[in-house]
């Protein structure tokens, strides 16, 4: 019984190898040094974004001539709407927007990543009475759009290429 366990866990094991599976949380990036160009050098999002590439073994480079790509982050916005209103006028519910536009390119300006933009929702109920931890809940729900939006830049990343020559 234990040498078939053995077998099924090893078959089961080269399967997820063969279709290149890899755990989360670590992705292979296309290059070795990043320059990452923004506007807002100390938001979170850049903070946490940096971060992020550091662990996945990109070297963060102070100047875009150091760097194999650079990634620009052409702006990041939070927005918050309004959804429903109790008979009273009272806000009822409110939806977080989050939208991120970026780009990647080489020193030669070719794009590895054409202009793109990530947009993230969420909804929360909202109540007078609960004031402060409706204040954490949306606080925590910035800090989950943050890490999901981080999470989509470095999936776009693993799967950015320089654009091929046109076949004459």
């Amino acid at each position: 019984m234990k040498p078939m366990r053995t077998t099924l866990l090893l078959m089961l094991t080269l399967l997820l190898c063969a279709c290149s599976f890899h755990l989360r949380g670590k992705n292979t990036l296309p290059v070795d040094k990043l320059y990452v160009r923004t506007t807002n050098e100390f938001s979170l999002f850049i903070v946490e974004l940096k971060h992020a590439l550091e662990v996945n073994g990109a070297q963060i480079t102070d100047t875009p001539e150091e760097a194999q790509l650079t990634l620009h982050i052409v702006s990041e916005v939070l927005d918050k709407q309004i959804l429903s209103l109790s008979g009273g006028g009272r806000v009822r519910e409110y939806r977080l927007i989050y939208r991120v536009s970026l780009r990647a390119y080489d020193p030669n300006q070719q794009e590895w990543l054409a202009a793109s933009e990530i947009v993230l929702r969420r909804d929360f109920s909202y109540d007078d009475s609960q004031i402060l931890s409706k204040e954490q809940e949306e606080n925590l729900l910035q800090k989950n759009l943050r890490s999901d939006a981080v999470d989509q830049v470095l999936r776009r990343l693993v799967h950015a290429r320089p654009p091929q020559p046109s076949p004459s």
